[in-house]
């Protein structure tokens, strides 16, 4: 084994000669193959039971429909981590390939396949350099980004945000309000009084 290591440490790795470190492959397991075969008769599935049985499995925390523990532990405080927003992250050096003053934006960055997925918003990061001028929108720049971005020439613009119901059209934009009604107009309801024994 060892002239044979020395033989390829000599002759220099190649494809035609590498081999997995010793140890790093081990023998199959062989169930029900007999009594002898040291995994015999239960295969390492012990007696019967629920999990003796095929596709027989435990959900993770259960614990045989006893109160699990994750619900006899009391609950308290508050957590943050459901209001967390997460920032799709953008470096200087991957938008080397925008052209000179055009905008960098979600749109943009989506269809550059720089960022994908569901994300409150982008964050620009100053790893690398930016030698030419970009018009760049997104919810948060770092400091060192910032300064590259100016020094090339290109300017920060908070992104265009569509109202939560919808971008409001032309038609709606004009369709007139309706007048408030005086409040001599209105119906006035009359006030019930409760009717009880003297």
């Amino acid at each position: 084994m060892k002239s044979e290591a020395k033989k390829e440490k000599a002759a220099g790795l190649r494809l035609h000669n590498l081999r997995l470190r010793p140890g790093a492959r081990h023998r199959v397991k062989r169930l029900g193959c007999g009594e002898s075969s040291g995994h015999g008769k239960t295969s390492g599935k012990g007696h019967k039971g629920q999990k003796a049985r095929s596709g027989g499995s435990l959900r993770l925390g259960f614990e045989g429909g006893q109160m699990p523990l994750i619900r006899r532990l009391p609950k308290r405080g508050f957590n943050n981590a459901a209001f967390h927003k997460r920032y799709a992250i953008v470096n200087l050096s991957e938008l080397a390939d925008f052209k000179s003053g055009s905008i960098v934006n979600e749109e943009s960055l989506r269809a550059a396949n720089l960022v994908r997925g569901n994300f409150y918003g982008i964050k620009i990061l100053g790893d690398g350099e930016l030698k030419h001028g970009l018009t760049i929108q997104a919810e948060k720049v770092s400091t060192a980004a910032r300064e590259k971005i100016e020094k090339a020439g290109g300017t920060i613009a908070a992104p265009a945000k569509a109202p939560r119901n919808g971008a409001a059209t032309e038609a709606s934009a004009e369709k007139p309000k309706r007048a408030a009604r005086s409040p001599a107009s209105r119906k006035v309801k009359p006030k019930k009084t409760k009717v009880g024994k003297k």
